[in-house]
C-alpha cells in the first residue's frame, strides 16, 4: 500500500506512557500464552478434525507503527500479516465479505437480527465452519494475536487492524483511528461492538485515540472478558 502518516500530538509525559504499555504487552502476551497453551493445543485440534485446511488464518492488515519525526510524533499506516485461527472453510471466497464491508462503511448496510440485538455484521454466513461460529462467538479465533502482539505489530488494547479493502473506503476524518498501534481489543469491543454503526466505530476508536491513557487502557481491558462472556455485539 501507498505509504502514509498520521500525525498525533503527544506530550512528553505520553513517551513514557508507550514505553509502559510496550512492557504490559510483552509480560501478559508471554503469561497468557503459557497459560492458555492446552487451550490454544484443542482449539488447533478441534479445528484440524472439522475441516481440511491449515489451523491457522494469515490475512494482510492495515494498521500503524509509532515514529518520531522533527520531535513529533507520526503514525505510519503500514500492512502485517495478523495471526487468527481458521473459522471459515479453507480458501473461502473473501467477495462476499467485501461487499458487505462496502456497504457498512458506506453506511448502505442494514443491521440483522442476532440474538435479540441488531448487529451490524455478516449472519448466516455460509464460509464459517462449526467449530469457527463457536469460535467467532467467543472471540477465541482471536488469540493466536498475542503472536503479533509479541512483534509489535499489535497491542493488547488498540482500534482493531482493518483489511486493506475497508481501508480504502475511509473518509479522512475516519484517519485519525490510525494513529494508534492496533490492538486485540479496544474501546469499540467493549462498547457494544457489531451493534455500532460504522461511524459510531469511527468515533468510538477516535475517541480511544485522543485519550490515550494507562487508565483507560486497564478500564478497556478489565471489561472485555465481561463483553467476551455475554458475547454482546458478537453476532
Amino acid at each position: 500500500m501507498q505509504a502514509q502518516t498520521v500525525v498525533s500530538a503527544v506530550q512528553a509525559d505520553q513517551r513514557l506512557y508507550f514505553l509502559c504499555k510496550r512492557v504490559v504487552d510483552i509480560t501478559l502476551a508471554c503469561f497468557l500464552l503459557l497459560c492458555l497453551a492446552p487451550l490454544l493445543i484443542l482449539i488447533a485440534v478441534l479445528i484440524k478434525l472439522g475441516t481440511p485446511g491449515p489451523v491457522f488464518f494469515v490475512q494482510e492488515r492495515v494498521g500503524s507503527r509509532r515514529r518520531t519525526v522533527g520531535g513529533r510524533t507520526v503514525w505510519e499506516i503500514g500492512s502485517f500479516r495478523m495471526i487468527k485461527f481458521r473459522s471459515m472453510i479453507c480458501d473461502a471466497d473473501p467477495a462476499l465479505h467485501e461487499q458487505y464491508i462496502h456497504a457498512y462503511t458506506s453506511g448502505a448496510a442494514d443491521a440483522a437480527e442476532a440474538g435479540g440485538a441488531a448487529i451490524y455484521k455478516l449472519v448466516d454466513d455460509p464460509r464459517v465452519t462449526r467449530v469457527g461460529r463457536a469460535l467467532r462467538r467467543t472471540s477465541l479465533d482471536e488469540l493466536p494475536q498475542l503472536i503479533n502482539i509479541l512483534r509489535g505489530e499489535m497491542s493488547l488494547v488498540g482500534p482493531r487492524p482493518v483489511p486493506q479493502y475497508e481501508f480504502n473506503d475511509y473518509k479522512d476524518w475516519h484517519k485519525e483511528r490510525m494513529a494508534a498501534t492496533p490492538g486485540l481489543t479496544g474501546l469499540w469491543q467493549v462498547s457494544g461492538r457489531c451493534e455500532n454503526s460504522f461511524d459510531e466505530q469511527m468515533q468510538l476508536d477516535i475517541a480511544y485515540v485522543r485519550n490515550l491513557s494507562p487508565w483507560l487502557d486497564t478500564m478497556i481491558l478489565l471489561r472485555t472478558p465481561l463483553a467476551v462472556l455475554t458475547g454482546r455485539g458478537a453476532g
